[in-house]
């Protein structure tokens, strides 16, 4: 459950704010070789169809390009975003936001690098199906993957439920851990000391990079647009898309990394 002080409401922290001290410049970078060496195997473990554009786009790009194959795992399909809406249906999001997800790769063009597995876990109740996630992850999670996912302190309960099961299937298999924050972005503040940024990595995103991952994250239209049903406002708002745009990406580590350079 999620906690007050971590309620993603309103705009949350403004990215001027998060840009002011020049916090997140001042982090360690690390490139795509140190997070996932050349003999590992990458996989992508998502709450939600968009978490995978929205925190792990340009690693993607990276990834792929150096010769890289991607296993995506989506929990849920997202059915539970437009709550009352007759417009966003749950059964016509768990037709639309899968779809919208394959675009996202294809405008990424990693879409013949990426195989994607899809569990249908249902949407904001993944912590009730927790322990049967983290077995199905570990029972063909070996010590060659390299497993990320959300960060366990992100204050999404889909995104906490799914970083706890991600950690206890690494723990059983030997897989290896990196975790990213995205709603943390939205409750936290620069400095915050519930965010881990000891462990906190920084992946630099080029200008052509970062305009496919923007051209990616406008696949997910049914999170772009208000409801025309409820009224309800995008679920990623300008406010929140600000503060995913970066020209990096930001990693959090499972234990000290030789590959980060202060």
């Amino acid at each position: 459950m999620m906690q007050d002080d971590r309620r993603i409401e309103g705009e949350g922290t403004p990215e001027s704010a998060w840009q002011a001290r020049g916090r997140l410049e001042a982090l360690p970078y690390i490139t795509h070789d140190a997070l996932v060496a050349p003999h590992e195997r990458p996989v992508i473990v998502a709450p939600h169809p968009d978490d995978e554009t929205l925190g792990f786009a340009g690693l993607m790009l990276q990834l792929t390009a150096a010769g890289h194959a991607i296993h995506l795992i989506a929990v849920t399909d997202g059915t539970a975003s437009h709550s009352g809406s007759t417009h966003w249906t749950p059964e016509r999001l768990a037709q639309q936001r899968p779809q919208e997800s394959l675009r996202a790769l294809l405008k990424l063009g990693c879409e013949r690098h990426t195989s994607v597995a899809r569990l249908a876990l249902p949407d904001t109740a993944v912590a009730q199906h927790e322990a049967a996630l983290s077995e199905h992850l570990a029972a063909w999670l070996t010590p060659e993957h390299v497993v990320l996912t959300t960060w366990r302190g992100d204050g999404h309960p889909d995104h906490e439920a799914t970083g706890r099961a991600c950690a206890r299937a690494c723990e059983l298999s030997g897989a290896r851990l990196i975790e990213i924050p995205i709603w943390t972005w939205h409750w936290a503040t620069p400095g915050d000391p519930r965010v881990p940024w000891a462990r906190a990595r920084r992946l630099e995103l080029d200008a052509n990079m970062l305009a496919r991952k923007q051209a990616a994250i406008q696949a997910h239209e049914s999170q772009l647009r208000i409801d025309p049903d409820t009224g309800q406002a995008p679920i990623l708002p300008e406010a929140v898309l600000a503060r995913l745009m970066r020209p990096y990406e930001v990693f959090l580590m499972s234990e000290p990394c030789d590959g980060a350079h202060d």
